[in-house]
């Protein structure tokens, strides 16, 4: 009887134990936020300003090894240039964080939430999302590209449906060659 009782106990917690680390179905996978990135790029036509920004937090889901679904926090306090050093990247840091762009300090984040994936081949989706900028919610398409633990997504952003029109050729007249083009790209690599 004790016999029985052990091999049951054995059983149970070994059977627990390599369950425990089998993959889940319909598994939701938490993105570090340490080693992943979030790199902008912004064109005018005299050149352009590239960056980076912080996830405050961020998921993927997989069912079957496929992706399902994704929610993403963006830290826009953050906002950096790293194309400029000393006075000139202050200078463009605080423009980008104002009102004139993106008001940071009213609103100190911006989120991303998949709403359709279609897979596009054996690793790669086309996705449709909502993305909110200063409280402005938007539909916005990506690619996603997905190899093991990462992910890279990839979209281009027209900042004027967020009310951000500063030196935009489509709401002010004889810019010049001061115009601020209205999208801009993004690229994140994503590691979970």
């Amino acid at each position: 009887m004790k016999k029985n009782i052990l091999t049951l106990a054995l059983t149970l917690v070994f059977g627990f134990s390599a369950t425990a680390t089998t993959p889940i179905d319909g598994e939701t996978k938490k993105v570090d936020i340490e080693k992943s990135n979030v790199a902008w790029k912004a064109y005018k036509v005299t050149g352009s300003h590239n960056g980076v920004l912080s996830l405050t937090s961020g998921s993927l889901s997989f069912d079957e090894g496929k992706l399902t679904g994704g929610e993403f926090v963006v830290n826009m306090t953050t906002l950096s240039t790293t194309d400029l050093e000393g006075k000139s990247k202050s200078s463009l840091d605080g423009h980008l964080k104002s009102d004139d762009f993106f008001s940071t300090e009213k609103h100190p984040t911006s989120t991303l939430t998949f709403s359709t994936i279609k897979s596009t081949g054996k690793n790669s989706y086309d996705v449709k999302g909502t993305l909110t900028i200063k409280g402005i919610s938007k539909e916005i398409n990506l690619v996603i590209s997905v190899y093991g633990s990462k992910a890279t997504a990839t979209m281009k952003v027209d900042r004027t449906l967020y009310d951000i029109k500063y030196k935009s050729g489509n709401f002010f007249e004889n810019l010049g060659d001061k115009t601020i083009y209205d999208e801009f790209d993004m690229v994140v690599d994503l590691v979970f």
